[in-house]
């Protein structure tokens, strides 16, 4: 948001915050055509007062919510707020922030409550939104209004910092894939364990399957089963330990005990995921699944690959 008035405040507490869509300035989008220098007075004249009668109602509202509570007011404006309007609101001890972006208005509802207003003739005390904190706080080169200690906030805003833009862009993937597991998981009401431990698991499986399938179609299932292990064989060789030995002790453990088993990447032993904590999303894996069989038949329906070099594309 941005504040006209930077020194009318830095910290507000306990305040109401309503939202609008209209302008509290003259906003030059149509012409006008005068014969006279008393009828541009009169124009002018009017524009002002339009413009000051939805600024009294703000007041009005204002005085009807404030008075005797010692709360404050602050006005959170899509469009623009001209002098005369912010002197008017400065005097009441109501600050206006204007050019809030219409995300950032959506946002504001959801995380203050109220409703954002296209129109003053409805304005009541149930459109008003409310935070316990509202302040400015600066960021490297940019000033930002942080609105704090809201009730049952529906959206939020997870500040990044970091020492250089590589390590932002790092911290932001790593917090954006967070939440959508954190999605996916309560969408689907089910996780599965991670670590590698469902692929050792589906491996155990499809042998045992494989069993009772005569023919050609045990190639195919052995062919499905290996590239289950190749997970936990790219968790163990990037954590720096033989892929072989792990698989090994991998299916050793879980034919042991029958409990799905993970790798743990620090010391290469089997462990209990769920134990732990480790989980994996249900339906990447399920997508991952059906993804990889559809691209490998498709691959398998190719009967010829023609490729065109250079030399040919010249003649």
């Amino acid at each position: 948001f941005e504040n006209e008035y930077p020194d009318v405040y830095k910290i507000l507490k306990k305040l109401y915050t309503p939202s609008h869509y209209m302008p509290m300035i003259v906003e030059i989008n149509s012409g006008f055509f005068y014969k006279s220098a008393g009828e541009r007075e009169k124009l002018v004249a009017s524009e002002r007062k339009f413009i000051d009668d939805r600024v009294r109602k703000v007041i009005e509202l204002k005085k009807k919510v404030c008075d005797g509570n010692n709360k404050g007011f602050v006005v959170i404006n899509q469009k623009g707020v001209d002098p005369f309007s912010l002197d008017m609101l400065a005097r009441e001890g109501i600050v206006a922030l204007r050019r809030a972006k219409r995300r950032n208005m959506e946002r504001l509802t959801l995380a203050c409550g109220g409703t954002a207003m296209n129109s003053l003739d409805d304005l009541t005390a149930d459109c008003l939104g409310h935070a316990g904190l509202v302040y400015e706080h600066v960021l490297g080169e940019d000033k930002f209004t942080f609105v704090e200690e809201v009730k049952n906030p529906h959206s939020v805003t997870i500040l990044i910092k970091g020492p250089n833009k590589h390590t932002l862009t790092q911290i932001k993937d790593a917090v954006h894939d967070g939440l959508r597991a954190v999605k996916n998981a309560i969408d689907d009401g089910a996780v599965v364990p991670g670590a590698g431990a469902f692929e050792i698991a589906a491996y155990s499986a499809l042998m045992e399957y494989k069993r009772t399938v005569k023919g050609r179609a045990r190639l195919g299932i052995q062919a499905f089963a290996d590239a289950f292990l190749v997970i936990p064989k790219v968790l163990a060789q990037n954590s720096g330990h033989d892929p072989q030995d792990v698989i090994v002790k991998l299916q050793e453990e879980y034919s042991d005990i029958g409990k799905p088993v993970g790798v743990d990447l620090s010391s290469g032993e089997a462990f209990i995921p769920a134990d732990l904590g480790v989980w994996d999303n249900y339906n990447v894996k399920r997508q991952l699944l059906h993804s990889c069989t559809v691209i490998a038949t498709n691959l398998l329906l190719v009967d010829e690959i023609m490729k065109a070099g250079m030399s040919s594309l010249k003649g």
